[in-house]
């Protein structure tokens, strides 16, 4: 079910039929580098991964990652959504899409919406954004989303400090 539509992208949720594509997208050579290794060997290893990281989601906070698809073909090109950290009062835009997709727009494209949806849908005013230092493009990104460097940020299981960006 899409539950955003831009000129080019559709977004819905995850369902555990993405598992070959989280795979492929949590193994790319920019999630790697950028995000870090989610321990996402096998296929199954990415069924297990939507189940207890993304499908609860829409349930409770009731909003979550959604896949990023070209409207024309279908075809998954990338993740954008919106995720809420336990130990933070807000939540976060995130988003990752594969090698050959990156530098066409669509990242912008599906945040911006990502960002109307939780303004004008889930009534959000304050979004928040994190990205390492060294990636130019997210930092980029975030700023042309309107989100401004509001300090930094280091998560309990990740010790690695990242820029925080905030509505």
């Amino acid at each position: 079910m899409t539950l955003i539509e831009t000129k080019r992208l559709q977004l819905r949720e995850y369902t555990l039929r993405d598992a070959p594509f989280i795979y492929e997208l949590m193994n790319s050579e920019g999630w790697l580098k950028y995000i870090g290794d989610r321990k996402i060997h096998t296929v199954k290893d990415a069924e297990a991964y939507i189940e207890k990281s993304y499908l609860p989601c829409y349930k409770d906070p009731g909003y979550g990652a959604f896949i990023v698809e070209l409207k024309e073909t279908g075809t998954p090109i990338g993740s954008c959504g919106l995720y809420k950290r336990k130990d933070l009062e807000h939540p976060d835009v995130g988003f990752a899409f594969l090698t050959e997709y990156t530098h066409k727009g669509y990242g912008f494209e599906s945040a911006q919406a990502v960002m109307e949806y939780a303004k004008n849908t889930l009534n959000m005013t304050t979004i928040l954004g994190f990205t390492v230092s060294y990636n130019t493009a997210s930092i980029k990104l975030l700023e042309k989303l309107g989100l401004k460097r509001s300090g930094t940020y280091t998560f309990k299981d990740d010790p690695e400090e990242l820029l925080l960006f905030s509505t």
